[in-house]
């Protein structure tokens, strides 16, 4: 083990320990990890294992971003915040709902924090129900598929504009399809003073209903047909997007995948569908993924 290695207990083709690999590599592993309860608490810190190689401390659900903040102030008293850069993982649960109190406010301090949502769309460690991040359509324990209902009928949270609305200095997306632009967010995150927010777009196997091998080709599927847009802001400018050559159909992104293949037949899911298409392509016209 080095940073983040053996003794966790994901499932094989994990997104979230994609994204936590390449973030602590990007660090060299100078951090300080704070983890709210969700997924990568439960598959690295069970009791007698451990998968850190780094300093870490599990918090509770809502108040990570009080905990780093708490942490970013002390090493600040003590002179050491040359030590290492404050990490926080969390997932979309964590970070869209229930944490979003305590997330607001250490954005709004501007404390000197990574902040890193993990996004894998839906509460996954206790068996799959929605959250705010939940795309329409999907078919969770508490949206379930009926004759009435399609899945989930609201719409998922924009926490890039949230997060912008705060006046982060620095905003970015990610997609465990994409090592290198996660390493490379995390390294010019490092490189500012203040809050960052970088949002990672996680594939989970049993949520997803996928296998292993597929979790690097859907995950980039939700990126080729615009759904999940790759960006980057910085004080509030929009600097860096990832163009899209050949812009895929996203029944393409949806077939593949057990959460979202009901849509194929139900009698609502031609509706949902087309309004899926219409989000993809709204990001392309917003971002200008075309390309």
């Amino acid at each position: 083990m080095k940073f983040f290695g053996s003794g966790h207990g994901a499932c094989p083709g994990c997104g979230l320990t994609i994204a936590v690999k390449n973030t602590l590599e990007a660090l060299n592993g100078k951090c300080f990890v704070a983890n709210p309860t969700g997924c990568l608490e439960i598959i690295s810190s069970q009791y007698g294992r451990n998968a850190w190689g780094v300093p870490y401390i599990h918090s509770l659900f809502e108040n990570v971003a009080a905990v780093a903040a708490g942490i970013d102030a002390a090493l600040k008293a003590m002179g050491r915040r040359d030590e290492g850069k404050i990490v926080v993982f969390a997932g979309d649960g964590a970070t869209a709902d229930i944490g979003i109190g305590t997330l607001s406010g250490a954005m709004d301090r501007n404390h000197n924090i990574i902040y890193i949502c993990l996004d894998n769309e839906a509460y996954q460690n206790t068996g799959h129900q929605q959250s705010g991040l939940t795309p329409p359509g999907e078919a969770t324990t508490t949206t379930p598929v009926g004759k009435i209902f399609p899945g989930k009928i609201g719409k998922k949270k924009d926490m890039v504009a949230f997060a912008l609305a705060h006046g982060c200095p620095y905003v970015a997306t990610s997609s465990v399809a994409f090592p290198a632009d996660i390493r490379r967010k995390v390294k010019k995150a490092a490189s500012i003073e203040g809050f960052a927010y970088i949002q990672i777009h996680s594939s989970c196997v049993t949520g997803w209903g996928i296998d292993g091998n597929q979790s690097i080709e859907v995950a980039r599927l939700a990126v080729e047909t615009g759904l999940y847009p790759i960006v980057e802001y910085e004080n509030g400018k929009l600097v860096s997007v990832r163009k899209i050559k050949d812009r895929k159909p996203v029944i393409e992104y949806l077939k593949v995948q057990r959460r979202f293949r009901h849509l194929l037949k139900h009698p609502k899911g031609k509706e949902i569908i087309e309004r899926l298409q219409q989000i993809a392509d709204e990001n392309a016209k917003k971002y200008g993924l075309d390309g």
